[in-house]
């Protein structure tokens, strides 16, 4: 027996073989040549023993290769797990150690490491209750947990969205979460099982809206998603009215506004946690509301219940914390049944998932998100669990105890960690930086450190978090910046970085992104620059030169070049 969503794109092979399934800039794979090479990955790993709930490594980036792995490993029968290769080493090794991982698949061993042919894939036997896929999601605990996701699941998504966005071989979609992100699980599958294409963006295309839309617009994107701030900027700009771009899909983070006129393509609110088989709500965004936009109503075969602290529902406009039912509900955590068991509750005699979010049905049906139970951090569409982050800098020898938040607001939202040292110990924050930096990846990696003599706590005995003082120059870690700004252009771009970076100065040679600068605050830092200098820059000329010291001869050439133009 096979899977349906192994059906539905053998269906596509033999009904559309030569039809373009991914491309991703010259590169380009047929329904035929997508088959062939999954075919062959199949059948290498049917001959290592790999079936179905084996666990198989996926170490990829969003590219051909990742989708080309998936297909084979669902082909063997087994579980794909997602794993980034920029990442550090030693959370991919304590992935694979907790998921049981018995193979890993890099870009070299999918692409060289078997022949393509279409012979026929193994004949594993996949039920719909088989293990399709383990995403690994921060630990509120410490270290990393696996979510599994059955076929069932898996299928019940790729069946709502292929009718809820009426998707056809003719629609041409966008690829561009990261492996380790759910979305991607959403990005591949509901349009391979159509018969549609694949388009995956160059890596410095996908943060920057200025450069995406031009893309989707070349590529003739009729359906995509974006991260929430991403879509947030995509509203924002200008689209011509033929533009091929029909629904653009969001989630990810908290949705503030929807777009303010009218736009060629419905705009699409989702919300669903990796437990919950990635959307578990969805809603089509007003054009021009005031308030911030709700998170739709349940998609097909899912539940979604507002309860209290006794596991009761409540009414409508009541809030209470959300939790999910039905088809979407995924198995459970990988080798973590006590988790398990806490997280996905009986409540009266049906299985559910407890979120840890609060919202409230509106009177319209619709639900309302407000916010986390606990502290859990969502963050540029990362879910992020703070007691990771104070594990890794827990176990720093000069740091005796820590906290992790968020502030700010929007594209300005940022991981703030303080910090109370052991006596003696003056470690700076680049020193903390490097330290994390071995073990978790860069989105779980604070942008400000704060020293604080110790915690505030609430009169029940537990640590204040809302006390903690806002970061100033008098309370930050900091490393004395080397090589001071030595041109008038240097030094109002070294002060627009140490203001959206929160440091008191940065020195010219030091990397934005080396310091926490995203993609988000380079686009900020673009438009400070255009108001303070008149001049235009474009993310990419950011991401290749990083340094105060490089970008500012690129800003002083383009005020020569527009001094000659206007004087010619």
């Amino acid at each position: 027996m096979r899977a349906g969503i192994l059906d539905l794109v053998t269906e596509q092979v033999a009904r559309r073989p030569s039809a373009e399934a991914i491309r991703a800039g010259d590169r380009a794979l047929t329904y035929r040549e997508l088959a062939a090479r999954s075919r062959a990955i199949a059948r290498k790993l049917d001959a290592m023993g790999i079936g179905p709930e084996s666990a198989v490594g996926l170490c990829v980036e969003s590219s051909p290769a990742m989708v080309v792995g998936a297909l084979g490993i669902l082909e063997a029968g087994a579980a794909y797990v997602p794993m980034d290769p920029s990442h550090p080493e030693a959370r991919r090794a304590a992935i694979a150690r907790e998921a049981g991982i018995e193979v890993i698949l890099t870009t070299a061993t999918i692409e060289d490491g078997a022949e393509p042919d279409l012979a026929a894939a193994p004949e594993a036997s996949i039920e719909p209750t088989t293990l399709a896929y383990v995403i690994f999601t921060s630990g509120s605990t410490g270290p990393p947990k696996g979510v599994e996701v059955e076929h069932r699941s898996l299928m019940n998504l790729v069946r709502w969205h292929l009718r809820a966005f009426d998707v056809t071989e003719s629609d041409r979609a966008s690829l561009l979460a990261g492996v380790t992100f759910d979305a991607a699980v959403w990005e591949v599958w509901p349009y391979l099982a159509a018969g549609a294409s694949l388009h995956v963006p160059d890596p410095r295309v996908r943060a920057d809206a200025a450069a995406l839309q031009p893309w989707l617009l070349r590529e003739r994107i009729t359906i995509a998603f974006a991260p929430t701030a991403l879509a947030e900027r995509l509203m924002e700009l200008p689209w011509p009215a033929d533009a091929p771009l029909r629904v653009l899909l969001t989630g990810g983070d908290v949705l503030h506004r929807g777009p303010q006129r009218a736009l060629p393509f419905r705009v699409v609110n989702n919300y669903g946690p990796t437990e919950g088989t990635v959307v578990a709500t969805s809603g089509v965004v007003p054009v021009g509301g005031a308030r911030r936009p709700t998170i739709g109503r349940a998609i097909d075969g899912v539940d979604v219940h507002v309860l209290d602290d006794a596991m009761r529902e409540v009414p409508a406009g009541v809030i209470g914390e959300l939790y999910v039912a039905g088809a979407g509900v995924a198995r459970g955590y990988r080798n973590r049944p006590e988790l398990t068991r806490e997280r996905f509750p009986l409540v009266e005699g049906r299985r559910m998932y407890r979120t840890g979010d609060r919202g409230s049905y509106l009177a319209n049906g619709e639900i309302a998100f407000l916010g986390r139970v606990d502290d859990q951090i969502q963050l540029r569409g990362q879910r992020i669990e703070p007691a990771e982050i104070c594990a890794a800098l827990d176990a720093h020898p000069a740091v005796a105890q820590s906290a992790v938040v968020a502030r700010g607001d929007g594209a300005g939202r940022d991981l703030v960690a303080y910090v109370a040292l052991v006596p003696e110990a003056r470690p700076t924050r680049d020193e903390l930086r490097v330290r994390l930096a071995e073990t978790l990846p860069d989105a779980l990696i604070p942008t400000v450190f704060v020293r604080v003599e110790g915690f505030p706590l609430t009169p029940n005995g537990k640590r204040d978090l809302s006390a903690l003082p806002d970061p100033s120059s008098g309370n930050m870690l900091t490393d004395a910046p080397a090589d001071p700004p030595t041109s008038p252009v240097q030094e109002q771009v070294a002060a627009i970085l140490a203001d959206l970076l929160h440091l008191p100065a940065v020195g010219v040679r030091e990397n934005f992104f080396h310091l926490g600068g995203h993609s988000l605050l380079g686009a900020q830092m673009i438009a400070r620059v255009s108001e303070s200098l008149g001049v235009e820059l474009s993310l990419r000329a950011v991401f290749d030169h990083p340094t105060v010291e490089d970008l500012s001869v690129e800003i002083e050439r383009a005020i020569l070049d527009s001094i000659q133009g206007a004087g010619a």
